[in-house]
């Protein structure tokens, strides 16, 4: 096992290692740093000892908006923990029809593949710009492998995952359009730095699978009560409790998953 001081030379060694998603050579220079990393919670969920020896591999990516980062079908090469970047797991149909299936954000991560014969069962990507580490996908197996903290985490992360998929199934079944608008909105709130969200209408009703004008209307509704102000191409929370109760048990269920893995 290596040395504590070890570790420290070899991440110094390493700290300008940067890479921008897409781009063919890094940009500006940003160190891998246990502060950042922790910003995600999975990672902060580590012992410092478990996080420092994950660093040789560790990556420090940029994620803009609009990066596909794996597409259904792929071979998934790289596991991204992000920061503050949040990445939409979508499905695709044959006519290109686009449903949301899921959201990651600094709770937990996208692409992840515990088995060598796994394949991408979705499509990733990135829909609100930001940060994250990205960790290979054989050196994340390895340290599952191997049991402890990281595999503990990732376990109860899987079994959070399960439940916002099954609660994603019963919104879409039983919600009504406001409700499942408003769990949309705290699906992203949960995840963001701050109450304003960059999104238009037309990309909320592609990824609940609805008509653009079913999403005008329950947005309308929604700022006539006060819960929201709609501006060009950004929406502002402004009353965050009310938008909860209106949300339903959907949210709450799906909510009360993801918090228990900071228990």
């Amino acid at each position: 096992m290596y040395t504590t001081n070890a570790i420290e030379a070899r991440n110094a060694q390493n700290a300008m290692r940067t890479l921008d998603v897409g781009a063919p050579a890094a940009k500006a220079a940003q160190p891998v740093s246990t502060l950042g990393a922790q910003q995600n919670d999975l990672l902060r969920a580590l012992s410092r000892e478990d996080l420092m020896l994950l660093f040789e591999q560790l990556e420090f990516v940029k994620l803009g908006a609009g990066q596909r980062l794996y597409e259904c079908g792929d071979q998934i090469d790289y596991a991204y923990f992000p920061t503050n970047a949040i990445i939409s797991l979508q499905y695709v149909m044959a006519d290109g029809a686009t449903t949301e299936i899921a959201v990651v954000g600094r709770e937990g991560v996208a692409g992840l593949s515990l088995h060598a014969l796994d394949r991408a069962n979705c499509d990733a990507v990135v829909q609100a710009a930001g940060y994250g580490y990205r960790l290979k996908t054989e050196a994340l197996r390895a340290a599952f492998n191997e049991g402890g903290a990281l595999a503990q985490q990732l376990m109860r992360y899987s079994s959070a995952m399960f439940a916002q998929l099954a609660q994603n199934v019963v919104g879409s079944r039983h919600s009504s359009i406001e409700q499942k608008l408003c769990r949309w909105l705290l699906d992203r709130l949960d995840r963001s730095m701050t109450n304003e969200l960059k999104v238009t209408q037309e990309t909320i009703a592609q990824m609940l699978g609805v008509r653009r004008e079913s999403i005008t209307g329950a947005a309308g509704k929604l700022q006539e009560e006060g819960m929201i102000e709609c501006r060009r191409g950004l929406v502002v929370v402004l009353d965050r409790p009310r938008l909860e109760s209106y949300a339903g048990t959907c949210y709450r269920a799906g909510r009360s998953a993801a918090l228990q893995l900071n228990d």
